[in-house]
């Protein structure tokens, strides 16, 4: 099957491109042996023949200086990698051609087949912007389209181009022509590699030691070709970008035309939302709407989802014979999916409305705005977009690190990240926030738990600012620090765009969220079922004892057995043996067993106490607040939730870097154990005494 790929520039519209090209037949995987992220899709051209679509990352260059790029660099100079295309649909803004011809223009000089795709027409016409796509073709030497990933014009005409170009087999002569010594470098890297095309060649004397698929004798030997001849890398790569404009920007000059320069919608927009004063008083306006939509839309469907697995539980047990079976059903499999699915609606709407953001063009904004501030933490302004979507999940947060240029920034972004308060988070605090906060309007307007969801939001982003600033006084770098961006003109949402990305990352969380949580679920449900057995029997004799002392009806002596049972049982043997340790927080053992499972993702807390808690319960159809609510010590009688102990919990899930796979991808992006190491201990020891100073307080 033949491979085509989209490249191009950052926020050149390859995505909504690609979204319109496959549709829903895509598939997002990482590239071997890194953390980037490729979309791939099957696409059936107009002949017929079915090919293979890769989304490769934006990129200003073949000479990289973002890990995107150096993936994009790995991918096109080895003909034997698995993602190496047999053509190229370079994918442009036409609005700011001037500054996305550099990439193609060596795309074209490696030999591959291209067609130049001018995106976003529609927006050019509307602003009064015409092009000689004639005298462009002439001058490229490729097929050059007019097309809108946003309306989708001219997207069947692009399939009928891009079969053109698969089965055209003509060549063209590189626009670049090297000097001698680059020359001579490039003759004798072929002759030692075996590379059949020049500019390869000279990409590889360029980035040898970048480069992943050569042996550590391929780049020994291209080191010292360059050291015999003399040939100086970053002063080649200046004079090569430089030549390349001054080809191509004349014939630009003359093959686009404008009407005369007057201010922009985009223009006038940034006066105000750009502003140094009001810039990050409506970022801050713009977040806290985010976080009341999420508590305030969320709610109808989150009480139908409930409403539905308490009626399902209710009708397994009314039509299966009691049983281990039928408990296992309704009491560990329906219990724990029934804790992560309810709170799909949430993440759905965050989702929804970050992508929205970036879809319009303000995410990069926020880049601009607060970099000033972020360099003041030692932090980059995109370090800002790393933040946002840690709102989202840390590990994509995480990986969008890779933006970052310089090493110590990077490094202090993955450390902080994780501390922003992420959607896995959100069943937590969902739950835990009535046990503290009464549902009641502040102002007659806005929901009080809504407020105090954002306050948690707001804690992690300051926990996130000062642990940046305390990890920036042990981490030092002497690489210089810039922000070079582009800033995208604001545009509608393609809500094709915003869909597909709920799509995929809500069903991506359900799937292997659920998977953890139905494991889970079942073990927990086990391990609460059953244990030692003359432990098991001795529990229920003396609990069926104390209820005939106290005179209890037969509910209320089930749901003492029940807890006595749980007690006795495995779980309880493993929550007892780590209560003495989390007692000065206010947690009991139950608690225990809840803080050690979710290790396996945070969300897993919420299932894990629904499916202990529903363990003998009679009241099948309460949702998990009602459980925990009625939860009492069995001892004392006391309620086991109470705003202390539920603060107190609240603080620890903020702090606590409570996700395996947030530790696996530090250690990935890091290189090594070292920084997950620190990254844990930093914020254990921060969860457990803001989560003990806080019970204190509240107590």
């Amino acid at each position: 099957m033949n491979t085509i790929a989209l490249a191009g520039n950052p926020n050149s519209g390859k995505s909504s491109l690609f979204n319109q090209l496959t549709g829903l037949r895509q598939k997002v995987a990482n590239f071997p042996g890194v953390t980037v992220e490729k979309k791939f899709g099957k696409l059936q051209l107009p002949d017929s023949e079915e090919v293979r679509l890769i989304d490769l990352p934006g990129a200003y260059s073949l000479y990289p200086n973002s890990e995107d790029e150096r993936v994009v660099l790995n991918a096109l100079v080895n003909p034997a990698d698995e993602n190496f295309p047999d053509a190229i649909v370079y994918v442009s803004d036409l609005t700011s051609l001037e500054k996305h011809l550099l990439l193609l223009t060596q795309l074209k000089d490696l030999g591959l087949p291209c067609l130049l795709a001018l995106n976003m027409a529609d927006v050019a016409e509307r602003s009064g912007m015409t092009i000689d796509v004639g005298k462009l073709s002439d001058f490229l030497q490729i097929p050059v389209l007019l097309v809108s990933g946003r309306t989708g014009m001219n997207v069947e005409a692009l399939r009928q181009a891009m079969a053109n170009l698969l089965h055209s087999k003509k060549s063209t002569p590189p626009l670049y022509e090297p000097t001698s010594v680059e020359q001579r470098v490039v003759r004798q890297v072929q002759q030692a590699l075996g590379i059949e095309q020049p500019y390869q060649a000279l990409l590889v004397a360029h980035h040898a030691e970048r480069l992943t698929y050569l042996t550590k004798a391929q780049k020994a030997a291209v080191h010292r070709i360059c050291e015999a001849e003399n040939f100086k890398s970053l002063p080649s790569q200046i004079a090569e970008t430089m030549r390349r404009y001054q080809l191509f920007t004349p014939v630009l000059q003359k093959a686009i035309s404008r009407k005369a320069e007057k201010s922009t919608r985009s223009d006038s927009l940034d006066a105000v939302l750009t502003q140094p004063i009001l810039a990050p008083i409506i970022f801050f306006a713009v977040m806290f709407l985010v976080f009341q939509a999420i508590y305030a839309w969320a709610a109808y469907p989150m009480d139908w989802i409930e409403m539905f697995f308490g009626w399902a539980a209710e009708s397994i047990k009314a039509n299966l014979a009691a049983g281990w079976f039928t408990d296992l059903l309704t009491e560990g499999v329906l219990t724990g999916l029934g804790g992560i699915l309810v709170f799909v609606p949430q993440i759905a709407i965050l989702f929804m409305l970050i992508t929205i953001l970036e879809e319009v063009g303000y995410m990069a904004r926020a880049v601009f705005i607060f970099d000033k501030l972020m360099q003041q933490f030692g932090l980059n302004g995109r370090s800002v977009v790393a933040l946002v979507a840690g709102g989202a999940c840390a590990i994509p947060a995480i990986m969008s690190t890779r933006t970052i240029g310089n090493w110590r920034e990077r490094l202090l972004t993955i450390l902080a990240t994780p501390l922003i308060s992420c959607s896995a988070r959100i069943p937590v605090y969902t739950v835990l926030i009535g046990f503290v906060v009464p549902h009641v309007k502040v102002l007659g307007i806005f929901n009080a738990q809504g407020l105090a969801f954002m306050g948690l939001y707001l804690l992690g982003i300051v926990a996130a600012l000062g642990s940046a600033w305390v990890f920036k006084q042990f981490v030092k770098s002497s690489e210089p620090s810039w922000l070079v961006m582009q800033l995208p003109p604001y545009r509608l949402p393609v809500w094709r765009n915003v869909w597909q990305t709920i799509w995929e990352k809500t069903s991506s969380f359900v799937l292997e969220a659920g998977k953890v949580i139905l494991v889970a679920s079942i073990v927990l449900w086990g391990l609460a079922s059953y244990g030692p057995s003359a432990k098991m029997t001795a529990a229920e004799a003396e609990a069926t004892n104390i209820a005939q002392q106290k005179n209890l009806d037969e509910t209320a002596t089930a749901d003492l057995v029940a807890a006595y049972r749980i007690e006795a049982s495995y779980a309880g043997h493993l929550g007892k043996f780590i209560e003495p340790s989390i007692k000065p927080l206010g947690f009991d053992w139950k608690i225990g067993i809840a803080l050690i499972t979710s290790f396996a993702a945070r969300e897993v807390f919420v299932a894990t106490m629904a499916t202990i808690y529903s363990i003998g319960s009679t009241n099948d159809e309460a949702t998990i607040h009602d459980r925990l609510a009625e939860a009492r010590n069995p001892q004392t009688g006391a309620k086991v939730y109470t705003a202390a102990t539920a603060a107190s919990l609240l603080i620890f899930y903020v702090f606590a870097l409570q996700c395996m796979s947030t530790i696996a991808v530090v250690r990935r992006e890091t290189g090594g154990w070292k920084w997950p190491i620190v990254q844990f201990t930093f914020m254990g020891l921060l969860a457990y005494l803001g989560s003990w100073a806080v019970f204190n307080l509240f107590a």
